[in-house]
């Protein structure tokens, strides 16, 4: 019922389509351009559809555009699922203990969680890089660090709801320790608000990724979007093809991803209406 809910939804049909195509690119990146797609190919500036063995064509150093293009799916997708995956953990957990515990750990976790809100995400991770060196790592967790104040807020909303809740007081009435009522009772409840989230952040998180590689702090050993459009920048009037070419992907990637999320939400959201 749930999966054909979805299909009803033309942005979630649309959206699956289109994360479907990038899930299959990645996974078919290191089959289909086994080699390094930061060696050279062939002869630098070679436009599109002028050699069917580089049908994208290469860009200033002589490298494949096609393969830099299914490579950076596969960097793209990791961090923007990795990051919104350790966003979400990191959010859950801290509102889960602000909302159940209250008084002053809620106090000291809401003002500590304000305090990452004052600062933009963007320049917050952009320092975070920029201390600690351009690594896939350090970028996720730079995203994540900038982002898990959301679900934080979301999750704290929601266990506030329920922590009153007959079978919450049941579990404090047979012995249950306070942890194993917050995350066994509460937070698998909270957690449906929390996760409508994912969607944008996975969105936000492939924006950062593209920015950060854009300004040269990408992960060096790695082909990224961001990366391919900030080398094509020097070369914008005379080959345009290659900024065009991977800012259209990131394009899809992110409508992908919204989309998708958008027909989940409004499932769910039906769902609960005929509940």
């Amino acid at each position: 019922m749930r999966l054909r809910r979805l299909l009803r939804s033309p942005e979630a049909v649309a959206g699956f389509v289109i994360l479907g195509c990038l899930a299959a690119m990645a996974l078919a990146a290191p089959l289909l351009f086994p080699r390094d797609p930061l060696s050279i190919a062939g002869p630098a500036l070679l436009r599109p559809f002028q050699d069917w063995a580089l049908p994208l064509g290469t860009d200033r150093l002589g490298r494949d555009v096609l393969a830099g293009i299914f490579h950076g799916a596969r960097t793209s997708l990791a961090v923007g699922l990795a990051a919104a995956a350790a966003s979400i953990l990191v959010g859950s957990v801290v509102g889960t203990i602000a909302g159940f515990a209250g008084g002053l750990v809620d106090e000291v976790l809401m003002r500590i969680t304000d305090a990452f809100q004052t600062v933009p995400g963007f320049l917050l991770s952009l320092a975070l890089v920029s201390v600690v060196g351009p690594s896939l790592g350090v970028v996720v967790a730079a995203i994540a660090l900038s982002a898990w104040t959301g679900p934080a807020r979301i999750a704290r909303a929601e266990v506030l709801s329920i922590r009153e809740r007959d079978y919450v007081a049941s579990a404090r009435v047979i012995g249950m320790h306070p942890l194993e009522i917050a995350f066994r009772e509460v937070l698998p409840n909270a957690l449906p608000p929390v996760l409508a989230l994912s969607s944008v952040i996975v969105a936000a998180a492939i924006l950062t990724e593209a920015a950060l590689s854009f300004l040269g702090l990408g992960d060096p050993n790695r082909v990224t979007w961001g990366g391919m459009i900030a080398e094509g920048r020097a070369v914008l009037r005379s080959a345009p093809f290659l900024s065009i070419i991977p800012g259209v992907a990131l394009v899809f990637a992110v409508l992908g991803v919204y989309l998708a999320g958008e027909g989940v939400v409004e499932g769910s959201a039906a769902r609960r209406g005929h509940a």
